[in-house]
């Protein structure tokens, strides 16, 4: 089996799959595999896959398991609502809400795939081509250099180029909302930020992430706003100063976490619509490659974690390849899009202005902290299904 991409969802597919029995090679673009960004959210729903794939318990030492992701309106201070990630939610859920930094699990991720001798990594091998035939798939990669496998699996992320083998629907869809993310030790906090817990801070337009990582010696932040410079034909927008003059409005404690923020580079934000195919021939999507979804749930990494174990069991339960990617989009495809409509939602949510807001937190307003249910269609998945097996 190829996979084309080896981030986190592509080293977690070639575990998977290769605890299946399938000999695994991984093409992956960069010279080394790393993950670019830091911070990075894990729900019950991704914590599960890692430990299905053996890899949760190595990451104790660099996981925080924050008491509570807690919401508030980033220019009074005030609550807006507040999820108990305490006991009743581990004993709802059997898993725990992880964050940490995007590099440990990778690194996690990379040592069982090392540890796996059915598993190949290879870096420096972009993938640009895929001929399905009769026996396999051949794959050409950008030095020329060609592959040949049973199949195909690209996670190759939300710019993917094997994308248009599938479904040729075009660039991803600017959201017109641009972020800042950086990191700084634990020792360079200031008075009241808290070292416990995910604090989300909103107001209409933008929103402010704030949460320890790297086993609680790293601060992670994300600064997020809507551009009124936005145009399609430059990049002159998102800028330093449109940052500093959107989060002018902010109270003290959001004052204090902006005026620390790297501002060396910026991410601009995606998605793209749903779609059914998701596979041709014997190429199929996973990830970002198949779901780009923006940011306002912290799912990407999670369902590309659940793609992975479920085209493991797809695989493990069909000898034709392409019926088992059929297989796989016909368990996914539905709970993806789902996901990516309703990150759109939050967003919206976040980010509504005066009069929706008021609404809304008067509607949290009377929700208690230990209430689940407006998240159990999404933290409470096990995709347990017959044919995956760790050993």
């Amino acid at each position: 089996m190829l996979i084309a991409g080896g981030g986190i969802g592509g080293l977690a597919t070639a575990l998977a799959v290769a605890r299946t029995g399938r000999p695994v090679h991984v093409l992956e673009k960069s010279a080394q595999f790393g993950e670019i960004g830091a911070g990075l959210q894990l729900a019950p729903n991704a914590s599960h896959v890692l430990a299905r794939l053996g890899v949760l318990d190595a990451l104790a030492p660099y996981a925080v398991f924050p008491r509570r992701i807690d919401w508030r309106d980033a220019r009074t201070g005030a609550k807006v609502t507040t999820l108990d990630l305490g006991e009743a939610f581990r004993r709802h859920y059997r898993y725990p809400y992880i964050v940490m930094h995007r590099g440990d699990l990778l690194d996690a991720l990379l040592a069982a795939c090392r540890a796996e001798a059915r598993i190949v990594l290879e870096p420096s091998r972009e993938v640009v081509n895929a001929e399905s035939h009769a026996g396999g798939v051949r794959a050409t990669c950008a030095d020329g250099q060609a592959y040949e496998g049973e199949a195909l699996i690209a996670a190759d992320g939300l710019w993917s180029r094997l994308r248009k083998l599938v479904v040729d629907d075009g660039e991803p869809i600017p959201a017109r909302y641009v972020a800042y993310r950086g990191t700084l030790p634990v020792e360079e906090l200031w008075d009241g930020a808290s070292v416990n817990d995910v604090v989300l801070w909103t107001a209409p337009g933008l929103h402010f992430v704030q949460y320890p990582i790297r086993g609680g010696r790293l601060f992670n932040q994300v600064a997020v706003f809507r551009s009124a410079r936005y145009r399609p034909d430059t990049d002159d927008w998102g800028t330093p100063d449109e940052l500093d003059a959107a989060f002018a409005v902010g109270c003290g404690a959001v004052q204090a976490g902006i005026s620390r923020i790297r501002r060396d580079r910026r991410w601009t934000m995606y998605d793209r619509e749903p779609v059914a195919r998701w596979s041709a021939g014997r190429v199929a999507l996973l990830g970002d490659a198949a779901h780009p979804m923006l940011q306002y749930l912290a799912q990407g990494a999670c369902q590309a974690l659940e793609d992975a174990v479920v085209i493991a069991d797809a695989l493990a339960a069909h000898d034709d390849p392409a019926a088992a990617f059929e297989a796989y989009r016909q368990q996914r495809y539905l709970r993806t899009a789902r996901v990516q409509y309703s990150a759109r939602l939050f967003g919206e949510i976040w980010h509504t202005g005066e009069v929706g807001a008021t609404l809304r937190d008067a509607m949290l307003a009377p929700r208690r902290d230990d209430d689940f249910g407006h998240v159990d269609w999404l933290y409470g998945w096990t995709g347990e299904t017959p044919g995956f097996r760790v050993s």
